[in-house]
């Protein structure tokens, strides 16, 4: 049924759609949080043949106004009430803590709509504040890097994909992530895994789910991934993975700190760890924009 306040908007609901390597998101500017963003909403929007297509949705709104319509019961760490915030939804409408390549383009299209200058932006998520930085812009396209604050170590776990077990590194990015980073595994080798079954993990290690990677040894500061999202199932990219990844990729050479270049199906993506933490350095598209009309 569709909500009161979803009603009173006889033009449809306004949209963007846009992409960091091909991880998309349908991005909602609803800066006082007037949309009922219900399950059902959510899964319409990024349904990829009646709706509009996306791994996920981006709601624009301040932190304040989510907490005022009982989004949220409170304002997360660092988060002030003014910050944008960004309130993701998987594509099944589940929440989720945190998305790295949904912070760059949440960024990005608060530049491209006129809501924050180009430069340092705080963004509130449910994991705390993430600030993120527009390095370039030129409209449909910008370079965004991201504070992904600092990996948390979970232990060790293991995941089957196609009845075969992967040994991985558990590690908090504000989401959880099993990263298995596989001995003699070359680019070609992860190609022909089926990485979009779901996989089988320890559910009393990942009560709430777990975001698997599947990842090559580092070479020459390379690493290439995949990536099963809870909510979504495989996806092109996904920023907390890739900086997971790039924790596990160092781990695996026996370092903790460093640079990684992560290479995922839809492109390439920049990790530093540092002793302070992370950061996220790459694209993100804004591809889109118009009015969505909900079908009955």
């Amino acid at each position: 049924m569709t909500s009161t306040r979803q009603a009173s908007q006889p033009d449809g609901i306004a949209f963007l759609k846009g992409h960091g390597t091909l991880n998309d998101f349908v991005i909602l500017p609803d800066d006082q949080a007037d949309l009922d963003l219900d399950v059902d909403l959510v899964r319409a929007l990024c349904d990829r043949r009646g709706g509009i297509g996306a791994d996920g949705v981006l709601r624009i709104a301040t932190a304040g106004a989510l907490v005022d319509r009982g989004v949220l019961a409170t304002l997360p760490p660092g988060v002030d009430g003014a910050d944008w915030f960004m309130d993701y939804r998987n594509a099944d409408g589940s929440i989720a803590e945190m998305c790295g390549n949904g912070v760059r383009v949440f960024a990005h299209a608060l530049v491209g709509t006129g809501r924050a200058e180009a430069g340092s932006i705080p963004v509130g998520t449910r994991s705390g504040a993430r600030p993120a930085e527009v390095l370039s812009h030129s409209g449909v396209d910008a370079v965004v890097r991201v504070d992904m604050g600092e990996p948390r170590l979970l232990g060790l776990s293991s995941a089957e994909v196609g009845g075969r077990t992967f040994a991985g590194l558990a590690v908090d990015m504000g989401n959880p992530h099993l990263a298995c980073v596989v001995p003699d595994l070359d680019a070609a080798g992860l190609a022909g895994l089926p990485v979009q079954e779901a996989p089988v993990y320890d559910r009393d290690f990942f009560p709430g789910g777990v975001n698997v990677e599947i990842a090559t040894p580092m070479v020459d500061g390379r690493v290439s991934m995949r990536v099963h999202e809870r909510g979504s199932g495989e996806t092109m990219s996904c920023g907390t993975g890739i900086v997971a990844t790039a924790v596990a990729a160092l781990a695996d050479s026996g370092e903790a700190t460093g640079d990684v270049v992560v290479v995922v199906p839809g492109g390439e993506v920049e990790v530093s760890l540092t002793e302070a933490g992370s950061s996220l350095t790459g694209p993100s598209t804004l591809v889109a924009r118009g009015h969505y009309h909900r079908g009955r």
